[in-house]
This record gives structure tokens, sequence and C-alpha cells, in this order.
């Protein structure tokens, strides 16, 4: 991890995949905007320990990008004073539903999982989406499970719409790697085992480019495939407006 990952990576007890989305340089030259768009695991297991922390980066919006069974099993964020908590469920098939093989070639198998929502996602990507363009609701962090897929798809998603190159979304996308060896020890701990059928949760940083690369061969391009999704022209347009220095 060299140093501007570094410093993007937000510690916590209880959470093991918190990061600033900020950072990162857009085609034209200028960053991502830091301290703007944050992404995590499940914030649910928020504690007293992390409150503090949490508190200090003044988030207002929390995007929750988890089926409404998830919520109801493990629970909301904790309530903090002006917070506001959006609970979004992109449809997708559960994966169950296509389980992983051990012989599968993991990216390949990733990527057609994330096309899968795309296609059948589209409402809930492009509320996602419009929430994070909407100025008034920054800072934002958006999270489901891990913070790996369905977290990985929506920021991936503005990222390209910024003008990150593919390879740097890639890149932030395969962090999620050593955060996901943290939060399968925890998980461990608790006594819970992984669902049979499920990958391990590896983010090899081909599964987001190729995710990418044929979302466009279908779409045009990733704004073809998000004005198709109910983005606006407007929401575009705020979205670089304030998450571009």
């Amino acid at each position: 991890m060299d140093a501007t990952e570094t410093s993007r990576h937000i510690p916590f007890s209880t959470i093991f995949n918190f990061r600033d989305v900020g950072g990162l340089s857009a085609g034209d030259g200028r960053q991502v905007r830091r301290g703007r768009l944050y992404r995590s695991d499940s914030l649910h297991r928020i504690d007293d320990t992390d409150r503090a922390a949490f508190t200090s980066l003044g988030i207002r919006t929390v995007i929750d990008l988890r089926r409404p069974y998830e919520v109801e099993r493990d629970g909301r964020v904790p309530d903090f004073p002006g917070l506001t908590w959006r609970n979004i469920h992109p449809e997708h098939a559960e994966w169950s539903e296509r389980p992983y093989r051990p012989d599968d070639d993991l990216a390949r198998y990733l990527a057609d999982r994330y096309a899968d929502l795309a296609r059948t996602g589209t409402a809930g990507l492009a509320e996602a989406i419009g929430l994070i363009a909407d100025s008034v609701n920054a800072p934002v962090v958006v999270h489901c499970v891990a913070g790996k897929d369905r977290t990985g798809i929506v920021c991936g998603l503005t990222l390209a719409l910024l003008g990150v190159s593919d390879d740097d979304i890639a890149a932030d996308y395969a962090l999620s790697t050593e955060a996901a060896e943290r939060f399968t020890a925890w998980f461990a701990s608790t006594g819970h085992a992984a669902s049979p059928g499920l990958p391990p949760l590896t983010c090899p940083a081909e599964a987001m480019t190729l995710f990418l690369t044929e979302l466009r061969e279908g779409y045009g391009s990733v704004e073809g495939y998000l004005r198709h999704a109910g983005v606006t022209d407007a929401q575009v347009d705020a979205l670089r407006e304030h998450l571009l220095d």
C-alpha cells in the first residue's frame, strides 16, 4: 500500500474497510476531492470506541446498499446528530443462485455478478449516484456488508463519471482485499461460518476492469449506462462540480 492509499484508509476498531474515495486523479488533471465521499463495510458495528472518530468526519448521509433482510438481521448505523440514513437496495440475484465453484476464474465470476447487478439494479444505482451528486448530502459514506461488491460498483461508476482511469478505479477496488482479510478474521472470531457457494473475499483488480470494459461495450460509455439507468445531465454536472477540485 503506497502513501496515497495509506492516507485514504481511515482505521476504526469495528469497521475494516473504511476509506476516503478522494485523492485519485481525474483525466483533466484535477483530483477527486477528499472528505466528500467515503466507502465502508457495514456501519452497524460502530461502537462507543469509534463514535468520536466517525463524528469527526462530519458525515451527513449514509447510503446503505444492503438488502432489507440484511438490515433487519444486523441493524443499521447508530443514530448520530444530523445524520441521514438511506437504504437503497439495487435489485440483484442472491449469490446462492449462481454459486461460486473453486475452479471458477474469480475475476470473471465477479465481473459477471457485477454485470447482473448493473442490468437488474439500474434504479437503485441511479438513486445512489443521484444522492452522491447532491452536494447538500455531503459528506456521504456508501456501504454494504463487506464494502467490496455493491459498494465497489457504486464507487467505481462514480469515479468513472469523474474521469478517473480504469486502472486507478480497479486499484481502489482491489484495496478491499486487505480489508476483507481483517473482516474474515473478525467474522471467524464470532463463531460464524461463511455460507457455501460464496466466493473468497478477494478483490482482483481485473474484475472491476472487466466490468467497466464490458459495460462500455454495451452502452457506449459509463455515462451512457448511467443515463440509461436514470441519472440526469444535471446530476452528472453536479457530481463533477462538487467532487472534483
